[in-house]
Protein backbone atom coordinates (compact mmCIF):
# COMPACT_ATOMS: atom_id res chain seq x y z
CA UNK A 1 0.00 0.00 0.00
CA UNK A 2 2.91 2.33 0.66
CA UNK A 3 4.15 1.75 -2.87
CA UNK A 4 0.66 2.52 -4.20
CA UNK A 5 0.76 5.92 -2.52
CA UNK A 6 4.19 6.61 -4.03
CA UNK A 7 2.98 5.47 -7.46
CA UNK A 8 -0.04 7.81 -7.32
CA UNK A 9 2.17 10.78 -6.54
CA UNK A 10 4.61 9.87 -9.31
CA UNK A 11 1.77 9.76 -11.82
CA UNK A 12 0.50 13.10 -10.56
CA UNK A 13 3.98 14.61 -10.89
CA UNK A 14 4.32 13.26 -14.42
CA UNK A 15 1.15 14.98 -15.62
CA UNK A 16 1.55 18.20 -13.63
CA UNK A 17 3.81 20.55 -15.56
CA UNK A 18 3.65 23.28 -12.92
CA UNK A 19 4.96 20.92 -10.27
CA UNK A 20 7.76 19.85 -12.59
CA UNK A 21 8.58 23.51 -13.12
CA UNK A 22 8.66 24.39 -9.42
CA UNK A 23 10.57 21.25 -8.46
CA UNK A 24 13.32 21.15 -11.06
CA UNK A 25 13.42 24.27 -13.26
CA UNK A 26 12.88 27.12 -10.79
CA UNK A 27 15.76 26.19 -8.43
CA UNK A 28 18.19 25.94 -11.35
CA UNK A 29 16.94 29.22 -12.81
CA UNK A 30 17.43 31.10 -9.54
CA UNK A 31 20.79 29.51 -8.93
CA UNK A 32 21.86 30.72 -12.37
CA UNK A 33 20.57 34.26 -11.75
CA UNK A 34 22.40 34.70 -8.45
CA UNK A 35 25.51 33.00 -9.79
CA UNK A 36 25.59 35.47 -12.68
CA UNK A 37 25.03 38.40 -10.30
CA UNK A 38 27.84 37.58 -7.91
CA UNK A 39 30.28 36.07 -10.39
CA UNK A 40 29.75 38.92 -12.88
CA UNK A 41 29.18 36.37 -15.63
CA UNK A 42 27.05 38.57 -17.91
CA UNK A 43 28.59 41.74 -19.28
CA UNK A 44 31.67 41.64 -17.06
CA UNK A 45 32.36 43.84 -14.06
CA UNK A 46 29.92 46.76 -13.83
CA UNK A 47 31.45 50.09 -14.81
CA UNK A 48 30.99 52.95 -12.36
CA UNK A 49 29.32 56.10 -13.70
CA UNK A 50 31.58 59.04 -12.89
CA UNK A 51 31.75 62.76 -13.63
CA UNK A 52 35.24 64.20 -14.04
CA UNK A 53 35.74 67.70 -12.60
CA UNK A 54 38.97 69.68 -12.82
CA UNK A 55 39.15 72.36 -10.11
CA UNK A 56 41.75 74.92 -11.21
CA UNK A 57 40.65 77.74 -8.92
CA UNK A 58 43.61 77.20 -6.61
CA UNK A 59 46.20 76.94 -9.38
CA UNK A 60 45.05 80.08 -11.19
CA UNK A 61 46.34 82.22 -8.29
CA UNK A 62 49.70 80.42 -8.06
CA UNK A 63 52.84 80.94 -10.05
CA UNK A 64 53.85 79.06 -13.16
CA UNK A 65 56.74 77.06 -11.66
CA UNK A 66 55.47 74.22 -9.53
CA UNK A 67 51.92 74.67 -10.74
CA UNK A 68 52.90 73.77 -14.28
CA UNK A 69 54.29 70.47 -12.98
CA UNK A 70 51.04 69.83 -11.10
CA UNK A 71 49.04 70.67 -14.19
CA UNK A 72 50.99 68.12 -16.19
CA UNK A 73 50.28 65.51 -13.53
CA UNK A 74 46.58 66.42 -13.63
CA UNK A 75 46.55 66.01 -17.42
CA UNK A 76 48.09 62.55 -17.07
CA UNK A 77 45.57 61.54 -14.39
CA UNK A 78 42.61 62.73 -16.48
CA UNK A 79 43.90 60.88 -19.55
CA UNK A 80 44.33 57.66 -17.54
CA UNK A 81 40.87 57.88 -15.99
CA UNK A 82 39.24 58.48 -19.36
CA UNK A 83 40.76 55.28 -20.70
CA UNK A 84 39.98 53.18 -17.61
CA UNK A 85 37.77 50.17 -18.34
CA UNK A 86 36.27 50.26 -14.86
CA UNK A 87 34.75 53.73 -15.31
CA UNK A 88 31.98 55.05 -17.52
CA UNK A 89 32.40 58.80 -18.00
CA UNK A 90 29.04 60.56 -18.05
CA UNK A 91 30.33 64.16 -18.02
CA UNK A 92 33.74 65.79 -18.29
CA UNK A 93 34.64 69.35 -17.31
CA UNK A 94 36.63 69.66 -20.55
CA UNK A 95 33.45 68.97 -22.57
CA UNK A 96 31.18 70.87 -20.16
CA UNK A 97 33.07 73.99 -19.00
CA UNK A 98 30.31 74.81 -16.49
CA UNK A 99 30.88 71.52 -14.70
CA UNK A 100 32.39 72.44 -11.34
CA UNK A 101 32.31 70.91 -7.88
CA UNK A 102 28.73 72.06 -7.21
CA UNK A 103 27.52 70.73 -10.57
CA UNK A 104 29.27 67.40 -9.95
CA UNK A 105 27.59 67.10 -6.55
CA UNK A 106 24.22 67.80 -8.18
CA UNK A 107 24.83 64.98 -10.70
CA UNK A 108 25.48 62.58 -7.83
CA UNK A 109 22.38 63.69 -5.94
CA UNK A 110 20.19 63.17 -9.01
CA UNK A 111 21.65 59.76 -9.73
CA UNK A 112 23.13 60.75 -13.09
CA UNK A 113 26.57 59.82 -11.74
CA UNK A 114 27.59 57.51 -8.93
CA UNK A 115 30.75 59.49 -8.12
CA UNK A 116 32.09 62.90 -9.13
CA UNK A 117 35.90 62.93 -9.22
CA UNK A 118 37.18 66.44 -8.36
CA UNK A 119 40.88 66.96 -9.13
CA UNK A 120 42.33 70.03 -7.37
CA UNK A 121 45.62 71.71 -8.31
CA UNK A 122 47.05 73.56 -5.32
CA UNK A 123 50.66 74.60 -5.65
CA UNK A 124 52.90 71.54 -5.77
CA UNK A 125 50.18 69.15 -4.63
CA UNK A 126 47.50 67.39 -6.70
CA UNK A 127 44.63 66.06 -4.63
CA UNK A 128 41.43 64.20 -5.51
CA UNK A 129 38.05 64.38 -3.85
CA UNK A 130 35.40 61.74 -4.57
CA UNK A 131 31.84 63.03 -4.16
CA UNK A 132 30.18 59.72 -3.44
CA UNK A 133 26.67 58.28 -3.39
CA UNK A 134 26.84 56.19 -0.21
CA UNK A 135 24.00 53.89 -1.32
CA UNK A 136 26.53 52.13 -3.58
CA UNK A 137 28.93 50.61 -1.08
CA UNK A 138 31.29 49.22 -3.72
CA UNK A 139 31.84 52.08 -6.17
CA UNK A 140 33.83 54.34 -3.81
CA UNK A 141 36.40 51.60 -3.14
CA UNK A 142 36.82 50.81 -6.84
CA UNK A 143 37.11 54.44 -7.95
CA UNK A 144 39.41 55.35 -5.06
CA UNK A 145 41.84 52.61 -6.09
CA UNK A 146 41.72 53.66 -9.76
CA UNK A 147 42.30 57.34 -8.95
CA UNK A 148 45.16 56.53 -6.54
CA UNK A 149 46.78 54.35 -9.21
CA UNK A 150 46.42 57.07 -11.87
CA UNK A 151 47.96 59.72 -9.58
CA UNK A 152 50.90 57.49 -8.67
CA UNK A 153 51.52 56.73 -12.33
CA UNK A 154 51.44 60.45 -13.17
CA UNK A 155 53.92 61.25 -10.40
CA UNK A 156 56.25 58.48 -11.53
CA UNK A 157 56.18 59.68 -15.14
CA UNK A 158 56.87 63.26 -14.07
CA UNK A 159 59.80 62.09 -11.91
CA UNK A 160 61.29 60.11 -14.79
CA UNK A 161 60.87 63.04 -17.17
CA UNK A 162 62.44 65.40 -14.64
CA UNK A 163 65.44 63.11 -14.13
CA UNK A 164 65.90 62.80 -17.89
CA UNK A 165 66.02 66.61 -18.15
CA UNK A 166 68.55 66.84 -15.31
CA UNK A 167 65.98 68.06 -12.86
CA UNK A 168 65.12 66.80 -9.38
CA UNK A 169 67.24 63.93 -8.21
CA UNK A 170 69.55 63.92 -11.24
CA UNK A 171 73.29 63.67 -10.94
CA UNK A 172 73.85 66.93 -12.78
CA UNK A 173 72.46 68.93 -9.89
CA UNK A 174 74.97 67.55 -7.33
CA UNK A 175 78.64 68.46 -6.63
CA UNK A 176 80.98 66.31 -8.65
CA UNK A 177 84.31 66.54 -6.81
CA UNK A 178 85.44 65.93 -3.25
CA UNK A 179 87.07 69.41 -3.05
CA UNK A 180 83.73 71.02 -3.77
CA UNK A 181 82.14 68.99 -1.00
CA UNK A 182 84.83 69.97 1.49
CA UNK A 183 84.49 73.63 0.56
CA UNK A 184 80.73 73.51 1.11
CA UNK A 185 81.09 71.67 4.42
CA UNK A 186 78.83 68.88 3.22
CA UNK A 187 80.01 65.39 2.53
CA UNK A 188 79.09 63.45 -0.55
CA UNK A 189 77.31 60.89 1.67
CA UNK A 190 74.89 63.57 2.83
CA UNK A 191 73.44 63.72 -0.65
CA UNK A 192 72.83 59.99 -0.62
CA UNK A 193 70.33 60.41 2.25
CA UNK A 194 67.29 62.72 2.42
CA UNK A 195 68.34 66.13 3.75
CA UNK A 196 66.45 67.22 6.86
CA UNK A 197 65.91 70.81 7.89
CA UNK A 198 68.40 70.39 10.78
CA UNK A 199 71.08 69.23 8.38
CA UNK A 200 70.51 72.19 6.10
CA UNK A 201 70.52 74.68 8.97
CA UNK A 202 73.76 73.18 10.38
CA UNK A 203 75.68 74.15 7.26
CA UNK A 204 76.96 77.74 7.29
CA UNK A 205 75.07 79.78 4.79
CA UNK A 206 78.19 81.44 3.49
CA UNK A 207 79.70 78.03 2.65
CA UNK A 208 76.78 76.87 0.49
CA UNK A 209 77.24 77.79 -3.12
CA UNK A 210 74.55 78.21 -5.75
CA UNK A 211 74.82 74.67 -7.11
CA UNK A 212 74.40 73.17 -3.59
CA UNK A 213 71.29 75.32 -3.07
CA UNK A 214 69.91 74.03 -6.37
CA UNK A 215 70.68 70.46 -5.33
CA UNK A 216 68.84 70.90 -2.01
CA UNK A 217 65.87 72.44 -3.81
CA UNK A 218 65.83 69.64 -6.36
CA UNK A 219 66.02 67.06 -3.56
CA UNK A 220 63.05 68.73 -1.84
CA UNK A 221 61.06 68.70 -5.09
CA UNK A 222 61.84 65.02 -5.59
CA UNK A 223 60.61 64.19 -2.08
CA UNK A 224 57.43 66.14 -2.84
CA UNK A 225 56.86 64.07 -5.95
CA UNK A 226 57.22 60.83 -4.00
CA UNK A 227 54.70 61.70 -1.25
CA UNK A 228 51.52 59.59 -1.44
CA UNK A 229 48.64 61.37 -3.23
CA UNK A 230 45.61 62.45 -1.24
CA UNK A 231 42.29 60.87 -2.23
CA UNK A 232 39.37 61.87 -0.03
CA UNK A 233 35.91 60.28 -0.17
CA UNK A 234 33.00 62.60 0.70
CA UNK A 235 29.49 61.17 1.02
CA UNK A 236 27.14 63.83 -0.35
CA UNK A 237 24.03 61.89 0.77
CA UNK A 238 23.19 59.77 3.76
CA UNK A 239 25.24 61.57 6.40
CA UNK A 240 22.15 63.15 8.00
CA UNK A 241 20.04 59.97 7.91
CA UNK A 242 19.64 57.85 11.03
CA UNK A 243 19.25 54.66 8.98
CA UNK A 244 20.41 55.40 5.44
CA UNK A 245 19.61 52.08 3.74
CA UNK A 246 16.22 51.38 5.32
CA UNK A 247 14.34 53.04 2.45
CA UNK A 248 15.98 50.68 -0.05
CA UNK A 249 14.98 47.60 1.92
CA UNK A 250 11.47 48.87 2.60
CA UNK A 251 10.84 49.59 -1.09
CA UNK A 252 12.28 46.27 -2.28
CA UNK A 253 10.27 44.13 0.12
CA UNK A 254 7.09 46.18 -0.35
CA UNK A 255 7.14 45.88 -4.15
CA UNK A 256 7.85 42.13 -4.09
CA UNK A 257 4.99 41.31 -1.73
CA UNK A 258 2.76 43.76 -3.55
CA UNK A 259 3.15 41.53 -6.61
CA UNK A 260 2.33 38.40 -4.63
CA UNK A 261 -0.78 40.07 -3.21
CA UNK A 262 -1.95 41.24 -6.63
CA UNK A 263 -1.55 37.80 -8.23
CA UNK A 264 -3.37 36.19 -5.31
CA UNK A 265 -6.22 38.69 -5.67
CA UNK A 266 -6.36 38.16 -9.42
CA UNK A 267 -6.76 34.44 -8.83
CA UNK A 268 -10.27 35.07 -7.48
CA UNK A 269 -11.31 35.35 -11.13
CA UNK A 270 -10.33 31.73 -11.71
CA UNK A 271 -12.15 30.60 -8.58
CA UNK A 272 -15.30 32.42 -9.73
CA UNK A 273 -15.05 30.72 -13.08
CA UNK A 274 -14.54 27.25 -11.58
CA UNK A 275 -17.59 27.52 -9.28
CA UNK A 276 -19.65 29.18 -12.08
CA UNK A 277 -20.03 32.46 -10.19
CA UNK A 278 -18.55 34.27 -13.20
CA UNK A 279 -21.33 33.04 -15.49
CA UNK A 280 -24.01 34.24 -13.07
CA UNK A 281 -22.36 37.65 -12.77
CA UNK A 282 -22.13 38.09 -16.54
CA UNK A 283 -25.79 37.05 -16.95
CA UNK A 284 -26.80 40.24 -15.10
CA UNK A 285 -26.25 43.82 -16.24
CA UNK A 286 -22.58 43.51 -15.29
CA UNK A 287 -20.16 43.23 -18.20
CA UNK A 288 -16.62 41.91 -18.27
CA UNK A 289 -15.37 45.51 -18.44
CA UNK A 290 -17.20 46.33 -15.22
CA UNK A 291 -15.87 43.21 -13.53
CA UNK A 292 -12.23 43.75 -14.50
CA UNK A 293 -12.26 47.46 -13.66
CA UNK A 294 -13.87 46.76 -10.30
CA UNK A 295 -11.24 44.17 -9.42
CA UNK A 296 -8.48 46.45 -10.72
CA UNK A 297 -9.58 49.36 -8.53
CA UNK A 298 -9.91 47.06 -5.51
CA UNK A 299 -6.42 45.54 -5.99
CA UNK A 300 -4.94 49.00 -6.53
CA UNK A 301 -6.49 50.30 -3.32
CA UNK A 302 -5.41 47.19 -1.40
CA UNK A 303 -1.87 47.59 -2.72
CA UNK A 304 -1.72 51.23 -1.63
CA UNK A 305 -2.77 50.24 1.88
CA UNK A 306 -0.25 47.38 1.94
CA UNK A 307 2.68 49.60 0.91
CA UNK A 308 1.59 52.39 3.26
CA UNK A 309 1.52 50.02 6.23
CA UNK A 310 5.06 48.90 5.36
CA UNK A 311 6.44 52.45 5.20
CA UNK A 312 4.54 53.63 8.31
CA UNK A 313 6.13 50.76 10.22
CA UNK A 314 9.52 51.77 8.79
CA UNK A 315 9.02 55.32 10.07
CA UNK A 316 7.81 54.33 13.53
CA UNK A 317 10.42 51.66 14.19
CA UNK A 318 13.42 52.48 11.97
CA UNK A 319 13.21 56.26 11.61
CA UNK A 320 12.31 56.54 7.91
CA UNK A 321 11.22 60.08 7.01
CA UNK A 322 7.83 59.31 5.45
CA UNK A 323 6.02 62.55 6.32
CA UNK A 324 8.84 64.67 4.90
CA UNK A 325 8.52 62.95 1.50
CA UNK A 326 4.78 62.31 1.48
CA UNK A 327 4.01 63.79 -1.96
CA UNK A 328 6.54 61.65 -3.82
CA UNK A 329 5.56 58.59 -1.80
CA UNK A 330 1.86 58.97 -2.69
CA UNK A 331 2.61 59.32 -6.41
CA UNK A 332 4.94 56.33 -6.54
CA UNK A 333 2.65 54.12 -4.45
CA UNK A 334 -0.40 54.85 -6.63
CA UNK A 335 1.27 53.99 -9.93
CA UNK A 336 3.17 51.00 -8.50
CA UNK A 337 -0.02 49.53 -7.01
CA UNK A 338 -1.88 50.12 -10.27
CA UNK A 339 0.83 48.34 -12.28
CA UNK A 340 0.87 45.43 -9.81
CA UNK A 341 -2.95 45.12 -10.01
CA UNK A 342 -2.81 44.96 -13.81
CA UNK A 343 -0.06 42.36 -13.59
CA UNK A 344 -2.16 40.18 -11.28
CA UNK A 345 -5.20 40.35 -13.57
CA UNK A 346 -3.05 39.64 -16.62
CA UNK A 347 -1.63 36.45 -15.09
CA UNK A 348 -5.10 35.37 -13.92
CA UNK A 349 -6.61 35.70 -17.39
CA UNK A 350 -3.56 34.00 -18.92
CA UNK A 351 -3.95 30.83 -16.85
CA UNK A 352 -6.70 28.20 -16.93
CA UNK A 353 -6.64 27.00 -13.31
CA UNK A 354 -5.66 28.34 -9.93
CA UNK A 355 -2.86 25.80 -9.73
CA UNK A 356 -1.31 27.13 -12.94
CA UNK A 357 -1.56 30.68 -11.59
CA UNK A 358 0.14 29.77 -8.32
CA UNK A 359 3.07 28.17 -10.09
CA UNK A 360 3.44 30.84 -12.76
CA UNK A 361 3.11 33.71 -10.30
CA UNK A 362 5.87 32.34 -8.06
CA UNK A 363 8.24 32.01 -11.01
CA UNK A 364 7.38 35.42 -12.49
CA UNK A 365 7.43 37.40 -9.23
CA UNK A 366 10.66 35.90 -7.91
CA UNK A 367 12.40 36.35 -11.26
CA UNK A 368 11.35 39.99 -11.57
CA UNK A 369 12.31 40.61 -7.93
CA UNK A 370 15.76 39.11 -8.43
CA UNK A 371 16.50 41.05 -11.62
CA UNK A 372 14.71 44.23 -10.53
CA UNK A 373 16.63 44.77 -7.30
CA UNK A 374 14.15 43.62 -4.65
CA UNK A 375 16.47 40.81 -3.54
CA UNK A 376 19.93 42.05 -4.52
CA UNK A 377 20.98 45.71 -5.02
CA UNK A 378 21.30 46.48 -8.69
CA UNK A 379 24.65 48.24 -8.28
CA UNK A 380 26.37 44.87 -7.74
CA UNK A 381 25.00 43.53 -11.04
CA UNK A 382 26.76 43.65 -14.37
CA UNK A 383 25.53 46.02 -17.04
CA UNK A 384 23.86 43.18 -18.91
CA UNK A 385 21.77 42.18 -15.89
CA UNK A 386 20.97 45.83 -15.17
CA UNK A 387 19.55 46.24 -18.66
CA UNK A 388 17.58 43.02 -18.26
CA UNK A 389 16.17 44.36 -15.00
CA UNK A 390 14.68 47.36 -16.81
CA UNK A 391 12.15 44.96 -18.38
CA UNK A 392 10.65 44.50 -14.90
CA UNK A 393 8.69 47.24 -13.25
CA UNK A 394 10.43 46.36 -9.95
CA UNK A 395 13.48 48.27 -11.15
CA UNK A 396 11.44 51.33 -12.13
CA UNK A 397 9.50 51.30 -8.85
CA UNK A 398 12.68 50.98 -6.76
CA UNK A 399 14.35 53.79 -8.72
CA UNK A 400 11.36 56.00 -7.98
CA UNK A 401 11.35 55.26 -4.25
CA UNK A 402 15.13 55.78 -4.24
CA UNK A 403 14.66 59.27 -5.67
CA UNK A 404 12.00 60.06 -3.08
CA UNK A 405 13.60 58.80 0.13
CA UNK A 406 17.33 58.59 -0.55
CA UNK A 407 18.00 61.42 -2.97
CA UNK A 408 15.07 63.54 -1.72
CA UNK A 409 14.37 64.89 -5.21
CA UNK A 410 11.21 66.85 -6.08
CA UNK A 411 8.22 65.02 -7.64
CA UNK A 412 9.12 66.43 -11.06
CA UNK A 413 12.19 64.14 -11.11
CA UNK A 414 9.90 61.09 -10.99
CA UNK A 415 8.56 61.59 -14.51
CA UNK A 416 10.43 58.64 -16.16
CA UNK A 417 9.39 56.18 -13.45
CA UNK A 418 5.78 57.40 -13.35
CA UNK A 419 5.49 57.23 -17.14
CA UNK A 420 6.80 53.66 -17.40
CA UNK A 421 4.67 52.35 -14.53
CA UNK A 422 1.49 54.03 -15.83
CA UNK A 423 2.12 52.66 -19.32
CA UNK A 424 2.70 49.20 -17.81
CA UNK A 425 -0.55 49.38 -15.84
CA UNK A 426 -2.55 50.40 -18.91
CA UNK A 427 -0.92 47.87 -21.24
CA UNK A 428 -1.33 44.87 -18.94
CA UNK A 429 -4.95 45.80 -18.19
CA UNK A 430 -5.72 45.92 -21.92
CA UNK A 431 -4.06 42.50 -22.40
CA UNK A 432 -6.10 41.09 -19.52
CA UNK A 433 -9.29 42.34 -21.15
CA UNK A 434 -8.35 40.73 -24.48
CA UNK A 435 -7.57 37.40 -22.81
CA UNK A 436 -10.86 37.48 -20.91
CA UNK A 437 -12.86 37.44 -24.18
CA UNK A 438 -12.68 33.63 -24.20
CA UNK A 439 -14.72 33.54 -20.99
CA UNK A 440 -17.49 35.55 -22.60
CA UNK A 441 -17.70 33.31 -25.67
CA UNK A 442 -17.32 29.94 -23.89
Amino acid sequence: MVWKVIEIHLRRLRHNRIEWLLTFVVPIAFFSIFALIFSRGVGGTPRVKVALVRDVSASEEAGSGSTSLTSLQCDEVISTLRESEGLRLVQDSDEYPALDRAAGEDLVRRGSATIAIVLSEDGEELSAELLNDASDQVASQVVSALVMRAMLMAKTEQMQASVARGGPGSAGAMPTTASENDAAGVKQADFEQPLSSDTIESVPSESIRGDEVAAIADRSAAESLMTPPEVKVVNVMGEDKTNPVISVYAAGIAVMFLLFGATSGGGVLLEERENQTLERLLSTQMTMDHLLLGKWFYLTLLGCVQVTVMFVWAQLVFGLDLLGNLDGFVMMTLVTSAAAASFGLFLATLCKTRGQLNGLSVVAVLTMSALGGSMVPRYVMSEGLREAGLWTFNAWALDGYDKVFWRELPPSALQPQLTVLMATAFGLLVLARLLAIRWETS
